[in-house]
């Protein structure tokens, strides 16, 4: 598994080895965290993914029959500013990762793409898998040109591949710099008794999964033969506004100006995992950022 000292990375970790899986991870923990895998029988090799001599070696030594790959630059912003290091990590690396799993013979790759962020303002709301691809940053730009290297490795190769759209992940280990990033920083903002900043009216809608539900996702297409592009969210829009409600009625928002570009509305439709994989996402929203709050509040 790539990215496997991260946010989902390292709970599809646990759910593998939960399972008496035996997961070696590749990771350079610029944002994973060594200690997410603290107690994980589950072996780290910390190497950087444009690095085609080591990931070649790490999956010919390890032979996996499935490879999950989650390394990636995620911050949107980032991508903006420097979009030449984004496909660096992003396309470049899945091109490396797919090369290297074709030499070891793996027989799978499952892909963590993004949903939000590869259609842009899309004109139908929940937005199914064929929609127009619109991104409005590199990120989504650098996700989609990843998708085509799998498709294309299925295509010339015959690998095995699948691609998940994921919606706005939240959940424990977050990373406040993903595309759910709002859901950790009002966590942060709720334990520490202050106001969450919501920028404009707060009517922005986003698709919140929980990680859990999102790794049961990874695991079904894992496990799956089918190939292809896949939504993962719960097909529900949340507002910002809601969001901030479902943490208690005395968690208040300030307002702050309105960020230009920011896609208004953003939501999966889901009827095509749950129809060809037979998954949906369980978590209520409320249940998922308890959940998410509790480890924080031992901290």
């Amino acid at each position: 598994m790539t990215g496997g000292a991260g946010f989902i990375g390292s709970n599809l970790v646990d759910a593998l080895t939960g399972r008496g899986e035996r997961v070696v991870v590749i990771d350079d923990l610029s944002t994973g965290r060594r200690e997410n895998l603290a107690g994980s029988p589950a072996e780290l090799r910390v190497l950087d993914i444009v690095d085609a001599a080591a990931v070649g070696e790490a999956l010919d030594e390890a032979r996996p029959d499935r490879v999950f790959h989650l390394a990636a630059q995620i911050d949107v912003r980032r991508s903006v500013a420097d979009p030449a290091f984004d496909a660096r990590v992003n396309v470049e690396g899945t091109a490396t990762l797919l090369a290297a799993a074709r030499a070891s013979d793996v027989k799978r790759v499952v892909f963590a793409s993004t949903g939000g962020a590869l259609y842009g303002d899309a004109a139908v709301v929940p937005t199914p898998e064929d929609a127009p691809i619109a991104p409005l940053a590199p990120y989504g730009q650098a996700k989609h040109a990843a998708e085509g290297y799998l498709s294309l490795y299925h295509r010339l190769h015959g690998m095995s591949t699948i691609a998940l759209r994921f919606a706005n992940v939240y959940g424990p280990r977050q990373d406040p710099l993903g595309e759910a990033g709002v859901v950790g920083i009002f966590c942060g903002s709720r334990l520490n008794g202050g106001r969450p900043t919501v920028y404009g009216d707060g009517t922005q809608t986003r698709d919140f999964v929980y990680v859990g539900d999102v790794v049961e996702a990874l695991l079904a297409a894992g496990d799956a033969d089918r190939t292809g592009a896949y939504n993962v969210g719960t097909g529900a829009e949340t507002s910002v506004l809601e969001l901030a409600a479902a943490f208690g009625e005395d968690f208040t928002p300030v307002h702050a100006e309105a960020r230009p570009g920011e896609v208004g509305r953003s939501c999966l439709d889901v009827t095509k995992i749950a129809q060809e994989l037979g998954w949906r996402a369980a978590t209520p929203l409320a249940e998922g950022l308890e959940r998410t709050l509790q480890p924080l509040r031992t901290v």
